[in-house]
């Protein structure tokens, strides 16, 4: 009986498995499925079904959306606005399952306990920045649901460059630690430095070409980052009929913070911040060299509005 009833739950609970796209070599295939699996096996081994099934219904599932990026976006502003919605369960911390080799080698129940307990009409969601420039992690969410919904927050690159630099530098500051000077990172022999792997980051169109290997664009929502600061609830409304919600997120839930100088949230009367290392003020950095980063940018921006035919404003889409 009490084998009956595990089996009863395993197939409950069990998320569907769906094989990998197939590959051009037979290898390359068959290496994927090895790894698939593996997964398979390492998530029957432990069955820890009972600790993530709650007294009151809710279960903890596999995310149904997933934020892939990019890091210094805004995917924590964008999570926590998302996160209004009553039908949204969000995982709290970065789980870096797909991109993280300890990981994900510990199988998908491990990716399950990591999430937060939700119910059946709940989307859960997770958000992980390092997913969206991560090479091998198109695949590996493919192998997991090729029916995931994506979501992928942008901002102008050579803004997102300045914002990567200084979340290092105030973390190095934090273990009072020393750290360069942005221009030590931006120039190497008097040439901006494009091995620079924060300028590497905002190389959209090579980092989206891997993504659409195995997503349609239709999967994948872009959420224009500088608009969302400044004015959220337009890209949030997106969001919303993109994930097929109902209308529940408004205009009242934000409100604009003149101390802080972005916009805070609002939810039953409680209101709340981001973090205070969100929003910092970016080094200053001479006008010749943003020029220089605006105009490395033109090409490769160009090359994304193509690959996914839509244009953003940012600096670099006019040739210096």
């Amino acid at each position: 009986m009490a084998a009956f009833l595990l089996g009863a739950v395993l197939l409950i609970v069990q998320p569907q498995i769906v094989p990998s796209r197939p590959a051009i070599n037979s290898k390359a295939e068959t290496s994927a499925q090895s790894a698939q699996r593996e997964l398979l096996k390492k998530t029957s081994q432990k069955n820890d079904f009972k600790e993530n099934i709650h007294s009151n219904g809710s279960c903890r599932q596999l995310p149904q959306t997933i934020i892939i990026g990019v890091r210094k976006g805004g995917t924590r502003a964008l999570l926590e606005m998302l996160s209004l919605h009553p039908d949204i369960a969000a995982a709290e911390s970065e789980v870096h399952f797909f991109d993280w080799e300890d990981h994900y080698r510990n199988g998908l129940q491990w990716y399950i306990n990591q999430m937060p307990f939700s119910h059946p009409h709940q989307i859960t969601v997770e958000k992980t920045p390092a997913y969206f420039t991560s090479p091998e992690v198109p695949e590996r969410v493919y192998n997991m649901n090729q029916s995931m919904r994506l979501l992928l927050i942008l901002r102008d690159p050579s803004e997102r460059v300045l914002s990567d630099y200084t979340q290092v530098f105030y973390n190095h500051m934090q273990k009072h630690k020393p750290y360069p000077s942005i221009e030590q990172f931006l120039i190497k022999d008097g040439e901006l430095n494009v091995d620079y792997k924060a300028i590497n980051r905002s190389l959209y169109y090579i980092h989206m070409q891997n993504w659409l290997k195995y997503f349609p664009l239709d999967h994948i929502h872009i959420v224009d980052g500088d608009k969302l600061i400044k004015d959220p609830f337009p890209e949030i409304e997106k969001v919303e009929r993109f994930l097929k919600l109902s209308p529940q997120i408004n205009a009242s839930n934000f409100y604009f913070n003149k101390t802080k100088g972005f916009y805070c949230l609002r939810d039953s009367g409680r209101e709340r911040c981001l973090h205070e290392s969100k929003g910092r003020a970016h080094p200053q950095v001479d006008t010749r060299l943003l020029e220089k980063l605006h105009a490395y940018f033109y090409e490769p921006n160009k090359k994304f509005f193509e690959l996914v035919g839509r244009t953003f404003d940012w600096h670099s889409f006019v040739a210096s």
